[in-house]
């Protein structure tokens, strides 16, 4: 039977960001911890290539990967063998991600500031992505959509995939996995998991046909989010989105059997996985800790669930209204934001620093974890302060477009050569000038 969830009682007390980093903590092994471990895989990756993978493979997996690069007959015979109820989910999927992705793809402005001066921006594509699917404790087909859709409505010319290989596939990816970037066009598949997958993509294994990428992407756990943060610089990320994250705002008005299942749900990812609820009703406190018990006993994952809800990252918060609920979710930045109260509309319109918000009862986690429409690689660990969840975005760039005519340059050469002097740049004024002088 699961313990009950620790109950932390801020009632009374000015919520700050110091109070809520102090009393709400996230998991000990810790992106910076894990960075630490990792740094000799990476060089390795970095000046040995493919030996370092197979070495990584057999150390940590005790699987052999070769051939690394997955074949064009097994992307086929994987997509084969899909059956038909999970060949139709995934593509509801498909089509519900890229319908969002196309909506949000921005648009190219052209600005004009006076006769004959204009700026204008627009939005290219990165020439290549490399998208990492995690595996392990779980099957991840869904990452592959949401990693994959959105770069091909960006536009990306080249998008290759990793992946790590299982025992129970003698070594190689999830069959699903494979079907599901066959379903989508991927031919580019490599079986490499874990950090060893984000250094590839950033160095290039070329003895493999693998070349260095722009942009990576991808959930993974602490590891991976470590690597990415590691190689941030060299490669563009989403985010660094480690073992996953809900927080749930709940009243007395919620249901306590939805509010253990959200919990439980995400709970069941990883040991490291963090599960808070925040609410001002004691008595819904016991409810759910009631109802925790009852469903944790009956989930397939029960072990890993109990581990992670008894994490110092996992807690029951009690605080003196919503409003200050809000506030904690604003310090605490999750990944994912549960509201289910009576005023979710208001309360969203306080919080700003969340990767999804997800409304209201019949609007659970685990629905934007595959057929919402939203994307589920989401920034974790606080990330949300700066970062947003992967979309078409994430795999766009801005440029800017100058274009000026003589008279709309002369219009403001004085204010320019003014400006550059005072900078003590006068070259830059120079080359305002030489323009003047024909």
């Amino acid at each position: 039977m699961t313990n009950p969830m620790r109950v932390i009682d801020l009632r009374g007390l000015a919520i700050t960001r110091e109070l809520v980093e102090r009393e709400i903590p996230r998991a000990r092994i810790d992106v910076s911890t894990a960075a630490e471990s990792i740094a000799p895989l990476i060089e390795a990756v970095r000046t040995t290539g493919a030996k370092a993978l197979k070495e990584a493979a057999q150390k940590f997996d005790g699987i052999d990967i070769e051939p690394i690069k997955v074949t064009k007959a097994e992307l086929d015979l994987a997509l084969a063998n899909l059956s038909a109820e999970l060949r139709s989910a995934l593509e509801i999927s498909i089509e519900r991600v890229r319908a969002v992705a196309k909506a949000n793809l921005p648009t190219n402005t052209k600005t004009q500031l006076a006769d004959g001066a204009f700026v204008s921006q627009r939005w290219t594509a990165v020439d290549s992505v490399g998208l990492y699917v995690p595996g392990g404790k779980a099957v991840y087909p869904s990452s592959v959509v949401m990693n994959v859709v959105p770069a091909q409505v960006a536009g990306v010319k080249s998008i290759s995939i990793a992946t790590p290989g299982q025992k129970d596939f003698a070594g190689r990816p999830n069959p699903t996995v494979l079907a599901t970037a066959a379903l989508l066009g991927v031919r580019d598949v490599y079986v490499i998991g874990g950090p060893a997958a984000v250094a590839a993509f950033t160095y290039g294994i070329f003895e493999i046909g693998l070349n260095p990428v722009d942009v990576v992407t991808g959930p993974g756990n602490v590891y991976v989010a470590a690597a990415k943060r590691m190689l941030r610089g060299l490669i563009g990320i989403d985010s660094e989105a480690g073992p996953t994250e809900i927080m749930v705002i709940a009243d007395s008005s919620a249901r306590a059997k939805f509010v253990a299942a959200d919990l439980i749900s995400q709970a069941e990812h990883d040991e490291l996985a963090a599960a808070v609820l925040v609410t001002d009703s004691e008595d819904f406190v016991a409810q759910v800790q009631e109802e925790i018990a009852f469903q944790s006993a009956q989930t397939a994952n029960h072990e890993r669930v109990s581990e992670a809800l008894n994490g110092q990252q996992s807690s029951i918060v009690l605080v003196s209204s919503l409003k200050d609920a809000a506030a904690i979710a604003d310090f605490y930045a999750t990944e994912h934001l549960s509201l289910q109260t009576e005023e979710n509309n208001l309360l969203s319109e306080l919080i700003q620093n969340a990767g999804a918000i997800f409304l209201g009862p019949y609007s659970p986690v685990s629905l934007g974890d595959y057929l919402a429409g939203s994307n589920h690689v989401l920034p974790t660990g606080r990330q949300a302060r700066f970062s947003a969840g992967l979309g078409v975005h994430t795999f766009l760039k801005a440029q800017q477009l100058v274009e000026y005519s003589q008279s709309a340059l002369s219009e403001v050469a004085n204010s320019v050569i003014a400006i550059a002097d005072q900078e003590g740049l006068p070259a830059h004024g120079d080359a305002i000038k030489a323009r003047s002088q024909t």
